[in-house]
């Protein structure tokens, strides 16, 4: 499956604890990556400090469904069982 354009679910949602550009401690979850721009793109997608974890997440309908608003709650369910 191809990533929504727009949707930006997975930049919200999960928490990282990878240290990303400008976010030293990671991003909790819940909270808006402050590299997604406000069409939710993500603003360092081709960059080299892109964090491997946001560059290994692959977009599957079990993650993303069918919209954006239900990507965001099953990537919630997912951060929540983990």
């Amino acid at each position: 499956m191809q990533c929504r354009a727009g949707c930006g679910a997975c930049c919200i949602a999960p928490s990282i604890s990878s240290a990303l550009p400008g976010m030293p401690a990671g991003k909790p979850a819940g909270i808006r990556c402050i590299h997604l721009t406000e069409t939710n793109l993500c603003a360092i997608f081709d960059h080299p400090d892109r964090p491997k974890v946001c560059a290994d997440f692959k977009a599957d309908d079990y993650v993303c469904g069918n919209s954006r608003d239900e990507a965001l709650i099953l990537i919630t369910e997912l951060e929540q069982l983990t």
